[in-house]
């Protein structure tokens, strides 16, 4: 590379990353007008690339601005740099994008509005004032509006709106925040917003915003075409209104997320550290799961029996808007769907038909979603300093993770619950935005839509598939057609294995080094055909063994049973030997209101007939939070459990005790001891307590078995937790401690969740690991 003090050097730069839709371009002409070099920048799907023209040590100097300061929510992955021939080139210039068939590119989630965009809307003297479509460079919609690569105005959903006068200047206006901003509007020429009454003339504008917000404060439910699709609204002060929305959804006891007007609303109704006052605010802005006010005047079904409330604030300019017209401070913001099926997104008479099943009102749009995504969901983990997402969306899907290891093309299809899948590629991994539970035709056609639209848009062939080992999964049926159509390899993957293998892709040390894996949740498929959920593995990316487990106890196999918890109650009395007599007299009374119920199952448990065994963490939560009266019936998955923590002390005087044998852990002693503590008159809220404790301690034993038997005189071995089980913060928090206090290295998943949700990264990275062991 040329180093020359002369002014005749050229240099060609590719820079790869999130460098699309997030005002790179701008920048790099910014950069290049001040340090006076000549050449241009276009946008390709290569990345973005660049020609300076110029003196060594200015060009030096841009490069080194440009990795130093990028825009704020570019992400810079790699940089090619090599010289080139000097040419007499006047100025610098932004060029069109160059196109190719077969370049990977990382692509820009959707942001924020940032507080220049929400000053403009709300300044009376500015051309965008109450404009609801408001953004520039450093926020407002991306992936949202996408059909290709790269990201050019041409190439999303607003390619049908011609830019005004006064917006083609700032467009191309170096010097503006909206220079080269794809998504840039105003009332003038952009989108507008129109509200629809049954039996009423449609609305437009300022006054649809304003008739939409009064009808809010009088009650109403509206349907809100937002972002990534419509989210169903309501004053989450009116019982009255709650109520009537739990009933249009068909959603019983599963919480609603709420909106809030800024923080000060939020913390009026939860208790709001700095660290989650940074990551509400943040431009990805998630829903964030916070600790309930005991003072908190929400109506009880906003959360059913839960001490939580999920709370996200204002992210778009017509959710700022909406505020600014109304005096109330939170709103309910649910997905717009009848519950289990998929987000309403399009504007199609069978969409819109559906609306007005939910809503009174509907508030809508003319800039067309091309991809629906659900709000994400986090939860801040003070002992860790970390926020772990529950559910990865808006905001945070599709980012694709940088590997250090080149990447085979694979497509990773993920379990049936909480589904997302992921595609390998070059050195990125990207996992898909939240596609939810597969349980009906509608959610399995948005999860194959969505997969093609990811290859397409990534530029990625699969050229290997990885599955779940269960049989009966939706998502196993689409990997098995694939497979046979398209004469791919398909690589089924044990489920617990996935979760162990996903966080240590996600942290990048999926290698040759075994660690403890301990894998908890409510159903994976075992290798010997029965329900896994209680696991310690040792693994790495050669395979696993499975060290320890729950000792497995049979359940009816149905869903009702998963459903019905006082039926797990009663097989892990049965699985303990222990008489069904001894059960508290509130579960007897709960169950007699089906007088066939218990012969039923006593028949089933004891011959065996339709029945599966299980080691499921998950499941046993369920019983015992039916033994102790806290959840006997489910509405919505993990609903026993997480109600079991809610009630639960975090501090207890002493704990219940697994008994830990050579490869499994009975759960007899701890059900014995609860049943006695229950009789005894004991809080169900120390029980409670006990019982988290016994599996904190029954973890911690059989983490330091393992390091005594199979890593016995190495060096101890990392532990890695993944599972929808360690959702919950009092087992997360205090086994982490405990094994902390013990030696061992914990690993938690960083960007990905504990749930299902991160099931894909680890087939994508075990697939990827046996393509190259050949």
């Amino acid at each position: 590379m040329s180093t020359g003090s002369n002014d005749q050097n050229g240099r060609l730069i590719i820079i790869n990353g999130i460098v699309q839709g997030v005002g790179f371009r701008p920048t790099v002409y910014r950069y290049a007008q001040a340090a006076g070099l000549c050449g241009d920048v276009r946008n390709s799907t290569r990345g973005v690339v660049i020609r300076v023209f110029g003196a060594a040590q200015k060009i030096d100097q841009f490069i080194r601005d440009l990795i130093q300061h990028p825009p704020v929510m570019a992400r810079i992955d790699n940089i090619e740099q090599e010289t080139i021939p000097w040419q007499a080139v006047d100025g610098f210039s932004i060029l069109q994008s160059e196109d190719s068939s077969s370049s990977f590119l990382p692509v820009s989630p959707d942001l924020a509005t940032c507080s220049a965009c929400r000053a403009d809307i709300l300044d009376p003297a500015n051309r965008r004032y109450q404009y609801p479509f408001t953004n520039c460079t450093r926020c407002g919609p991306r992936f949202t509006i996408l059909k290709t690569i790269p990201y050019d105005r041409k190439n999303t959903s607003m390619s049908g709106f011609k830019l005004c006068e006064a917006c083609a200047s700032e467009y191309h206006h170096p010097a503006d925040r909206r220079f080269h901003a794809q998504p840039t509007a105003c009332a003038d020429c952009g989108p507008k917003v129109r509200l629809l009454q049954q039996g009423m003339t449609d609305s437009y504008g300022t006054e649809a915003l304003s008739a939409a917000a009064k009808a809010l404060s009088r009650g109403k439910i509206l349907a809100l075409k937002g972002l990534g699709g419509y989210h169903l609204a309501c004053d989450a002060s009116n019982a009255a209104a709650v109520g009537l929305l739990r009933e249009r959804k068909h959603r019983n006891g599963k919480p609603f997320a709420l909106m809030a007007r800024d923080l000060a609303a939020a913390r009026a109704m939860a208790i709001v550290s700095a660290d989650e006052a940074q990551l509400l605010t943040s431009p990805e802005a998630p829903i964030l799961i916070l600790e309930k006010r005991e003072d908190c005047p929400l109506p009880a079904a906003i959360a059913p029996n839960q001490n939580t409330l999920g709370i996200m604030l204002q992210y778009t300019p017509l959710h700022i808007l909406l505020f600014e017209k109304t005096p109330l401070d939170l709103l309910v913001m649910t997905s717009a769907n009848f519950s289990e099926e998929p987000l309403l997104y399009e504007d199609s008479q069978s969409d819109f038909e559906q609306l007005w099943q939910l809503s009174d009102l509907i508030l809508t749009h003319d800039r067309p979603i091309v991809n629906r995504i659900d709000d994400s969901v986090f939860r801040w983990l003070p002992a860790q300093s970390a926020a772990i997402p529950l559910r990865r969306a808006r905001g945070y899907a599709p980012k694709a993770a940088l590997t250090s290891e080149a990447q085979s093309e694979v497509l990773a299809v993920g379990a049936d619950l909480k589904n997302t899948f992921c595609l390998t590629c070059d050195h990125y991994r990207v996992l898909s935005h939240h596609i939810g539970d597969i349980e009906n035709l509608e959610t399995l056609e948005a999860f194959s839509r969505a997969i093609d639209h990811y290859e397409k848009l990534f530029r990625c062939q699969p050229r290997a598939i990885g599955c779940d080992l269960h049989p009966n999964f939706h998502t196993t049926h689409y990997a098995e057609q694939r497979s046979q159509s398209e004469s791919l390899p398909l690589f089924r993957i044990q489920h617990h294995y996935a979760h162990i293998a996903s966080v240590l892709a996600d942290r990048d040390r999926f290698d040759e080094r075994k660690v403890i894996g301990l894998a908890l949740d409510g159903t994976g498929y075992g290798l010997d055909g029965t329900i896994w959920g209680g696991e310690a593995l040792v693994c790495n990316r050669h395979g696993f063994a499975r060290a320890y487990h729950l000792e497995q106890f049979l359940i009816p196999a149905s869903d009702e049973t998963i459903r019905h918890t006082a039926m797990q109650a009663l097989a892990i009395l049965h699985a303990c030997q222990i008489p069904w007599s001894a059960a508290p007299a509130a579960l007897h009374a709960h169950l007699q209101a089906s007088p066939k119920l218990m012969p039923m199952l006593e028949a089933r448990l004891s011959s065996g007939t339709n029945c599966v065994l299980t080691s499921s963490i998950g499941r046993l939560f369920d019983a015992v939070s039916a033994i102790l009266g806290v959840c006997y019936e489910t509405t919505y998955e993990g609903q026993a459990a997480i109600e079991l923590e809610g009630i639960s002390s975090a501090e207890v005087d002493h704990t219940y005790h697994f008994e830990l044998g050579e490869i499994t852990f009975s759960s007899r002693p701890v059900i014995e001891s609860i049943l006695v503590d229950l009789q005894a008159g004991v809080p169900v809220s120390v029980i409670g307590g006990r019982f988290h404790q016994a599996i904190i301690q029954v973890c911690l034993e059989i983490c330091i078995k393992i390091r005594e038997t199979t890593f016995a005189g190495a060096d101890s071995p990392p532990v890695v937790l993944s599972g929808g089980v360690w959702q919950n913060q009092i087992l997360l928090s205090r086994t982490c401690e405990r094994l902390q206090e013990h030696g061992f290295e914990v690993l938690l998943p960083q960007s990905i969740p504990f749930n299902d949700g991160c099931i894909a990264v680890g087939q994508a990275a075990i697939v990827n690991a046996l393509l190259k062991e050949g």
